[in-house]
């Protein structure tokens, strides 16, 4: 007796809703869960459903277009028969408020008296709504990564686009000058020869266009950030092979500044080593 009122209270424990069927479908008994679940949703059959041929209820449900009834009649069948040792199925059970799963399973009565089967309902709706929710982020990441994939195409085809028209701009601009404006300072030259300072100046405008359409001004435009507009033209001037009096006379300024102009290039070169000299490194940029 004690023990039956123990493996009473286990059963009526349990959050599953659990039933037992006679041979011919019939709840013979329910635990405390089926109990007040159908209490709470209005199932047939009053004293937790007992009495009920839970066999017709899956008929029912089957001829209104259910198949799971259809199934769970089967899965019943082949338990009571003894061909399958266990049936396990889910369903929905929605209501118009609300979307619940479950899963059931249908086991032997493991009595040599009683020709019966156990039915256990098991709510896992929280499962369900787990594993959607999941599929729903899925798909939602798949979606970005297919939008941020196309973004990355449209990208590189605008950046292709952009490389080609820098290119051709450099290129109209290299002809241009060559074509239109280094035959006039050419010209520009033969009627200076014998002013040195214009002669110089002139050389110096000449210098700079062809620093336009050859690759060291694109090297030290990444350095203008760290000099100052006087610190680039010095460098220029160092770079031609002018010294520091011949720059001096070109800017206008004393021999000291470029002195200091010449320091600072050196220092923001890095080139502390006084071994290593400053026209050198100019020229290796281009």
């Amino acid at each position: 007796m004690i023990k039956s009122t123990m493996y009473e209270v286990i059963v009526n424990s349990l959050s599953a809703h659990v039933a037992v069927l006679d041979s011919q479908g019939i709840i013979i008994e329910t635990n405390l869960a089926w109990q007040q679940y159908g209490a709470g949703n209005g199932l047939r059959g009053g004293n937790g459903s007992i009495g009920t041929n839970y066999l017709a209820v899956c008929e029912t449900a089957r001829d209104g277009g259910e198949e799971e009834g259809g199934l769970v009649i089967i899965g019943i069948q082949k338990v009571l028969a003894g061909e399958l040792l266990e049936f396990v199925t889910q369903y929905p059970c929605h209501s118009p408020t609300r979307r619940r799963w479950f899963n059931l399973r249908i086991l032997p009565y493991l009595s040599e008296n009683e020709h019966r089967v156990i039915v256990v309902h098991e709510d896992i709706t929280p499962i369900i709504q787990s594993q959607e929710a999941l599929r729903n982020k899925e798909e939602e990441l798949r979606q970005k990564s297919e939008q941020l994939e196309e973004t990355n195409v449209a990208l590189k085809v605008l950046l292709e686009h952009r490389d080609r028209d820098l290119a051709l701009l450099e290129q109209r601009m290299t002809v241009n000058i060559r074509e239109l404006v280094l035959p006039y300072v050419e010209k520009l030259k033969s009627s200076t020869r014998k002013r040195s300072r214009e002669q110089a100046l002139v050389d110096i405008v000449e210098s700079h266009l062809n620093d336009i359409v050859t690759p060291f001004l694109n090297r030290l435009s990444s350095l203008h950030l760290l000099l100052t507009p006087q610190e680039v033209e010095v460098a220029v001037l160092v770079r031609q092979g002018k010294s520091s009096q011949e720059i001096a006379d070109v800017m206008s300024v004393s021999l000291s500044t470029i002195s200091f102009h010449r320091k600072n290039l050196r220092r923001k070169l890095g080139l502390q080593d006084r071994s290593r000299n400053l026209r050198t490194y100019l020229l290796s940029l281009e």
